[in-house]
């Protein structure tokens, strides 16, 4: 059973394990008066609307709900390319016990999937880092990160859709416009996105 809350009159927050299988378990099959659904690192915000949805059924059938392997119906993976001349590469180095060319090679070589978007348009919070390079965020953070920058905090790897202020390790950059307004979908990386990094 998922543990399903109450989020105001018109939504219900849903406390699951693999969110990206979930999210695509509901998309297969769409409960009655589910209007949006908004995945986050262990939750995904369900809004329905009240004039459609039985609330007390769609939290039984939410609680009920089983995950699927969402990998089946993702299509080929987006290709970031990356120059690894970030600021922290040296630093993360150090940390990691590994060598500047060994963090570059173990980022570029990882498997990623958009987990969730968050903390600023198109900044898309990728899992599958590899654990060797999993460090707390900057004890310090930047007041600006330029934009295109490819970093690394927690378990998460990410791109700086636009420059702004950050905390997090600066591995290198890519020119790829992960967030564009004048495209018809603007977020290149949306949720359950497959991504690989190429060095370049």
């Amino acid at each position: 059973m998922n543990t399903v809350l109450p989020y105001g009159g018109s939504a219900l927050l849903v406390e699951v394990d693999d969110v990206l299988g979930y999210q695509a378990a509901l998309e297969l099959a769409p409960p009655a008066g589910v209007v949006e659904v908004v995945p986050a690192a262990r939750t995904l915000l369900v809004r329905f609307d009240p004039a459609v949805a039985d609330v007390a059924a769609l939290t039984r059938e939410l609680g009920e709900t089983s995950t699927v392997d969402f990998h089946r119906a993702c299509p080929d993976p987006v290709t970031v390319p990356v120059r690894y001349d970030g600021e922290d590469l040296a630093e993360v180095a150090e940390a990691s016990g590994l060598s500047v060319r060994e963090v570059a090679e173990r980022h570029a070589a990882g498997s990623y999937v958009v987990a969730f978007c968050g903390f600023a348009p198109g900044f898309a919070y990728l899992t599958g880092l590899d654990p060797a390079l999993h460090l707390p965020r900057r004890s310090t953070p930047r007041t600006r990160v330029p934009a295109g920058s490819v970093a690394i905090a927690g378990e998460y790897s990410a791109i700086y859709p636009r420059s702004s202020p950050g905390g997090w390790h600066l591995l290198g950059h890519t020119g790829a416009p992960v967030w564009d307004v004048d495209r018809a979908e603007p977020n290149l990386l949306p949720p359950g996105t497959r991504v690989r990094f190429e060095e370049r």
